[in-house]
């Protein structure tokens, strides 16, 4: 993987003005001294604006952010809230540690498989859905949990509620692109 440093003009392409401006805003609340404190939210600005985090937008944090690339990588890999490839317009991610696995959590992720015609970690051919494994939300006392493009949490998700969700985010899908 090339991880030459971005020129100011790839990195203003890669990085949008309100993007940097959102990582600035970031940024203040470290000492000067200390902006790489921000790498995680920078990133998750990124992940918002783009979807995922590609390997240029690594190497443009890195550099906007005064930090080697490879510690970038390290923490877009680390975390796996991170996306190292593109996603489906919704992302789906099932928990299956033990207690939503006691509770379910396994059956509903091979439910969500089964209905969306794909397996975990890949992507249905229309682009919506991109199914992923889970580790813990910390909602274990509704489980099985799962979450909803890294933002919203649903609970005691068997097979009526996943039929309803799919649907509602279908809905949602057709009424955007409608608009």
């Amino acid at each position: 993987m090339d991880r030459s440093p971005v020129t100011r003009e790839m990195q203003s392409m890669m990085l949008s003005e309100s993007t940097r401006q959102r990582i600035d805003q970031e940024v203040a609340k470290y000492p000067a001294e200390q902006k790489q404190s921000a790498v995680i939210a920078a990133l998750s600005i990124v992940q918002q604006e783009q979807g995922w985090v590609s390997p240029e937008a690594e190497q443009a944090v890195a550099d906007y952010l005064g930090m080697p690339p490879i510690a970038v990588h390290e923490v877009v890999t680390f975390y796996n809230m991170f996306n190292t490839r593109p996603v489906g317009r919704f992302k789906l991610n099932v928990c299956t540690n033990l207690p939503c696995a006691l509770s379910g959590g396994g059956a509903a992720a091979q439910y969500l498989s089964e209905k969306l015609g794909v397996a975990l970690g890949e992507t249905t051919a229309d682009g919506l859905f991109t199914l992923q494994e889970s580790e813990c939300l910390g909602a274990c006392g509704d489980a099985p949990a799962m979450l909803v493009n890294d933002r919203r949490l649903c609970s005691f998700m068997r097979a009526e509620r996943l039929d309803a969700l799919v649907e509602e985010l279908r809905a949602e899908a057709a009424k955007g692109d409608k608009a």
